[in-house]
């Protein structure tokens, strides 16, 4: 299983170990994922999903799920999340009709 999120492709990256003699030597810095269920208000159903809890943190900010897809762009998202933010905007253009 890859180590990335599921909502922005966030990886790890790379750089390196630096010691007091200043000797470098590589490592990785992998991401902080947390198993999460993340509820949709509009959509009424919950997904469950591996994100970095950096990108946690920033859904909590906006306001949840619907609100963090709908203020992202999708160049951004992974094919998981613009999927659900397909449903969002599909459900949305009914709503107005």
């Amino acid at each position: 299983m890859a180590r990335r999120c599921d909502l922005l492709d966030t990886g790890p990256m790379s750089g390196n170990n630096v010691s007091h003699a200043k000797n470098r030597t590589k490592r990785r810095f992998e991401v902080n994922l947390c198993n999460v269920t993340l509820a949709s208000d509009a959509l009424g159903q919950k997904f469950r999903m591996r994100i970095a809890a950096k990108t946690l943190r920033t859904v909590d900010f906006k306001g949840g799920l619907d609100f963090f897809l709908m203020g992202t762009k999708n160049h951004k998202l992974t094919d998981k999340a613009k999927k659900i933010k397909k449903q969002l905007v599909k459900l949305e253009e009914s709503k107005e009709a």
